[in-house]
């Protein structure tokens, strides 16, 4: 995949998260959650352009981390949205799908820099 299809993919990934977020209970709860998810969904794009232009391979890869940690983040709270039932379980399931091979992309993406740059793992 090119840096401008995972460009696209993450952008994508970011208006399905908004769309989400919009049919949340308008409860304290909701709202609460919603905001953090609207953040944790819309970051990983923003994160991996500022990746894309990057100064050095070491700031490619530190970006890259940032945006594996937002991942990680929306699917905490896509898995709390499933346990508390805030909407229909067929809302989330293509959506954390979708999160699970974003991770795993950019995972491969770090592991091969890593190797490409010969830095060690932390």
């Amino acid at each position: 995949m090119t840096r401008e299809e995972m460009k696209n993919r993450l952008k994508v990934f970011a208006v399905r998260v908004i769309k989400l977020v919009d049919k949340l209970p308008n409860t304290p709860a909701g709202r609460a959650i919603g905001s953090q998810v609207v953040r944790s969904g819309t970051s990983p794009g923003a994160n991996y352009r500022a990746a894309c232009i990057g100064k050095s391979d070491k700031d490619f890869l530190n970006k890259l981390k940032m945006v594996e940690e937002e991942l990680d983040e929306i699917a905490y709270w896509l898995e709390l949205i499933m346990e508390l039932e805030l909407v229909k379980p067929e809302l989330l399931q293509d959506l954390h799908h979708e999160n699970k091979e974003l991770v795993s992309i950019i995972v491969k993406s770090i592991i091969t820099m890593r190797n490409k740059q010969n830095i060690e793992i932390k």
